[in-house]
C-alpha cells in the first residue's frame, strides 16, 4: 500500500499529540523530530523536510495554538493542512478544450508505464462522456504499437497507428486528421521513452510539440523509483515543459517519498495517480483525500465515488427487494461480493473507512474472498438456500470443488449463518442496523476473518 510506512508513523505520533490537554515547546519539539524522521525515512527530499518542520513549527507555536482549549487537535490540523499543501493543496484536472479534439502528450522513460497508462486513462475520459483516440508514437521499442493495440482492444478503444512511417510527427498530425473525421474529442499520444535521458529523446519530444502543440503534456513516472522520480519529472520540466504529473505503481510504493516530493520540486501538480494493474486502477489525484488516507482519517468520498461508478444500481434494487421477502441465501451473499469487488480490493476499501487503520491487526486477505466465491459455485442451488442442508459428506465435496478444505468450507458457512442471523434480526427489529452497528467494537474489527 502507498505510504503505509509513512502513515502508520504519522498516525502514531498524531495520536500521541492529539489527547494532550497542553501542549509545551518540548513536546512540539519532539513531535516534529519524530515527524522528520518519519518523511526521511518515507525518501521524501530533506530541503522539503525542513522547509515542511519549520512551517508546522511556525504555525503551531502561535499563542492561538497553545492557549486552545485542544492544542492536541489544532497541532494534528496544522500537520493536516501542510500536507495537503505538499501534495499540490487542491486537485488539479485535465483542462479540455471547448474545440475539440483536447491532444494530451503522454511523455516520460521507458518502463515507466506510458502504454497502459494511455489506455487506463483513454478508459476514464469515456467513462466522463468523451470519445478518444489513442496514438501509437513509439515507434523504436519492439512491439510498442502491439501494446497499445492489445490494450485499445480490451477497453474496445480506437488506436491510431502508422507502422509505415518513421516520422513521429507525421505520425501525429496524421492522427488529428483521423480524430477529427471521426468524431474523437480526446487524442492520447503514447510517445517514446528511453532507459535514461538523453538529447535525442528530448529533441523529438519537443518537435511533437511544436508540430501539433497539445493542451496537456503530462510526465508518467514509476513512483516506486522514489527521489529518482522526482529527478526525471524536474529534467523533463526544463526541457520539455510539463503541465501535470501522473504516478504509476503507487499502490507499489511503500515509503512515498515521489508524491510528497514532485509538487515542491517541479511546480507541477500530480493530476493523476495509478493504483493497481486493471485498466481500471487510476483516479484523479486529491491531495486533501491523500492526506487524510495518510493521517487514518478516511477517504469516504473515494468510497461513494467507486460507489456510484461500479455499482449495478438496478442489481442492487432488485436484491434488496429480493432479501426483503425472503431470508438472505448464498446466491445473495455472492451477488453482495461480486457487487463490492467492482470497486476494488477490499483491504484498499477498508483503508478509506474512518479508523480503520488505527485498528491494529486488522487483515483482510482479498484470497479469502476468491475461496469463498469458488466454494458458493461449487454448491447446488439447494445448497445456496438452505445451507442446513450441507452434512458432512456435502462439505467434503464443496471443499473439493473449490480447491479448499473442510475447515476452510466449516468457517464460512459458521460465519454466514451469523450474517443471516444478524440480518434477519435487522428486518424484525425497529432502528436494527443502528443497533447492530453499536454492537460492534474493536475486538469484533480485529477478529474479521472467514
Amino acid at each position: 500500500m502507498a505510504f503505509e510506512g509513512l502513515s502508520s508513523r504519522l498516525q502514531e505520533i498524531t495520536r500521541k499529540i492529539k489527547g494532550k490537554a497542553r501542549i509545551t515547546e518540548s513536546d512540539l519539539k519532539e513531535m516534529l523530530r519524530e515527524v522528520k524522521l518519519a518523511l526521511l525515512e518515507a525518501d521524501v527530499n530533506y530541503k522539503i523536510v525542513k522547509d515542511f518542520i519549520a512551517g508546522i513549527q511556525e504555525k503551531a507555536l502561535g499563542q492561538d495554538v497553545l492557549k486552545s482549549l485542544t492544542p492536541g487537535q489544532q497541532v494534528v490540523k496544522i500537520v493536516k493542512d501542510e500536507l495537503v499543501e505538499l501534495l499540490g493543496g487542491t486537485e488539479s484536472r485535465v483542462n479540455f478544450t471547448p474545440n475539440p479534439p483536447t491532444v494530451i502528450m503522454l511523455v516520460g522513460l521507458q518502463g515507466s508505464g506510458k502504454t497502459t497508462t494511455a489506455g487506463k486513462l483513454a478508459n476514464l475520459f469515456r467513462k466522463q462522456g468523451k470519445s478518444p483516440l489513442l496514438v501509437a508514437c513509439d515507434i523504436y521499442r519492439p512491439a510498442a504499437i502491439k501494446q497499445l493495440q492489445v490494450v485499445g482492444k480490451q477497453l474496445n478503444i480506437p488506436v491510431f497507428s502508422n507502422e509505415q512511417s518513421k516520422d513521429v510527427v507525421h505520425i501525429a498530425k496524421q492522427a488529428m486528421n483521423v480524430a477529427i473525421s471521426k468524431l474523437n474529442d480526446v487524442i492520447i499520444l503514447d510517445t517514446a521513452g528511453r532507459l535514461q535521458i538523453d538529447e535525442a529523446l528530448m529533441e523529438e519530444l519537443k518537435n511533437v510539440k511544436r508540430s501539433v502543440k497539445p493542451h496537456e503534456i503530462l510526465l508518467v513516472v514509476d513512483a516506486m523509483t522514489g527521489q529518482e522520480a522526482v529527478n526525471v519529472a524536474k529534467t523533463f520540466n526544463e526541457q520539455v515543459g510539463i503541465d501535470g504529473v501522473v504516478l504509476t505503481k503507487l499502490d507499489g510504493d511503500t515509503r512515498g517519498g515521489a508524491a510528497l516530493s514532485v509538487k515542491k520540486v517541479t511546480g507541477k501538480p500530480i493530476k493523476f495517480a495509478a493504483t493497481g494493474e486493471k485498466l481500471s486502477d487510476i483516479e484523479v489525484f486529491h491531495p486533501d483525500r491523500m492526506t487524510q488516507r495518510i493521517l487514518g482519517m478516511g477517504d469516504i468520498l473515494s468510497v461513494i465515488e467507486q460507489a456510484e461508478e461500479n455499482f449495478d444500481i438496478e442489481q442492487a434494487e432488485k436484491l434488496e427487494k429480493q432479501m426483503r421477502k425472503k431470508e438472505l441465501d448464498l446466491d445473495d451473499y455472492l451477488a453482495q461480493i461480486r457487487q463490492v469487488k467492482k470497486m476494488g480490493s477490499f483491504s484498499s476499501l477498508l483503508k478509506m473507512i474512518p479508523g480503520m487503520n488505527q485498528i491494529k491487526d486488522l487483515k483482510i486477505d482479498d484470497k479469502e474472498f476468491e475461496k469463498i466465491e469458488a466454494m458458493i459455485c461449487s454448491m447446488t442451488k439447494q445448497e445456496k438456500r438452505n445451507t442446513r442442508l450441507l452434512n458432512g459428506s456435502r462439505r467434503q465435496r464443496i471443499a473439493k470443488g473449490s480447491g479448499t478444505t473442510v475447515q476452510d468450507v466449516n468457517k464460512f458457512i459458521k460465519s454466514f449463518e451469523m450474517t443471516q442471523k444478524m440480518m434477519k434480526q435487522m428486518k424484525q427489529k425497529k432502528g436494527g442496523m443502528k443497533n447492530l452497528m453499536k454492537g460492534l467494537d474493536e475486538n469484533a474489527l480485529k477478529n474479521f476473518k472467514f
